[in-house]
């Protein structure tokens, strides 16, 4: 990205923003709001029931063999569920947690409904990809896990195109090689729309695309809501790791992740575990460091 564009978007969002492996199991049922819909073990007896459909017509390069192992993979392993490399798909990925942990029968119906028929609702929310969307799903290539998940590639595309943020303005439509774009970037408040609508939760969200929120003690904010939901950190990565990102020569948030646990050791060590690319970390770092990482912290509750 040019520097100009940056400084103009940076311009942008200040004004818009200001006014608005080790996979452990256990913690898939760690918060306590997880009222869920359906179990991993009914979409896995469903997905053994059901009839495997000849290709699809409208989703071509999807083979259905594989379309159908990726389902299962949702189902036996939704923690392995991620974004894979080189793309700004984090945000998708970070939202799709919750629905592989609420209701991973209703997504693997969805999911097999959009592939039989080229459209599909769920929780209420239409999707109608274009043809540039239906052609390029299972196209995706050299992002890593990413390659040998196209029924993954068609979620994210989906989303992408479904939901658009202010960043988003610049380049609405998809071309290829736009999932390493802005085309499929998502600015904070978009994240926290599409929490509301494809999730159906109730959301409070602290923080905004350059200010920080405004909490004392972040360590006790986060503790207290992770006692009574999932929380989602909308970070600049480079603060907290260094991973394969291109990072930003601004201080500005880059990424989004998943709170499963965090501990104080001592008045400078807080122990952080997340879920990010299909692994759970672990991070030990100062309060000082917790506070500069983090521009947003997303409280996200099942609608009763």
């Amino acid at each position: 990205m040019k520097q100009a564009t940056v400084h103009i978007l940076i311009t942008i969002s200040v004004w818009l923003t200001v006014r608005t492996p080790v996979l452990a199991n256990k913690f898939f049922n760690h918060f306590p709001d997880s009222t869920q819909t359906s179990t991993q073990s009914q979409a896995i007896a469903w997905l053994d029931s059901v009839q495997r459909t000849d290709s699809s017509r409208f989703w071509i390069n999807v083979p259905p063999g594989i379309f159908f192992e990726n389902l299962r993979g949702f189902a036996i392993s939704p923690l392995k569920f991620y974004e894979g490399r080189t793309n700004n798909f984090c945000a998708y990925s970070a939202l799709t947690f919750l629905p592989l942990k609420n209701d991973p029968l209703g997504f693997c119906q969805f999911m097999l409904k959009l592939y039989q028929q080229g459209r599909a609702s769920y929780n209420g929310v239409n999707f109608r990809p274009g043809k540039a969307i239906l052609l390029e799903a299972g196209l995706l290539k050299f992002k890593g896990a990413l390659d040998l998940n196209p029924a993954a590639q068609m979620w994210f595309l989906c989303l992408a195109d479904r939901f658009k943020g202010y960043l988003n303005f610049v380049n609405r439509n998809f071309d290829k090689g736009d999932e390493n774009t802005l085309w499929a970037s998502t600015n904070y408040a978009k994240f926290n729309r599409m929490l509301r609508k494809v999730c159906k939760q109730k959301v409070r969200a602290r923080g905004a695309d350059i200010i920080r929120p405004f909490i004392n003690d972040m360590f006790s904010y986060i503790k207290e809501r992770l006692q009574r939901g999932t929380v989602f950190l909308y970070l600049n990565n480079r603060f907290l790791y260094r991973k394969k990102h291109t990072f930003s020569r601004f201080s500005i948030p880059t990424h989004y992740i998943i709170v499963l646990d965090i501990q104080k050791i001592d008045a400078t060590k807080i122990n952080l575990v997340y879920w990010d690319y299909g692994l759970k970390s672990l991070q030990q770092i100062s309060p000082k460091l917790l506070r500069k990482a983090i521009f947003g912290v997303t409280h996200a509750q099942n609608v009763k």
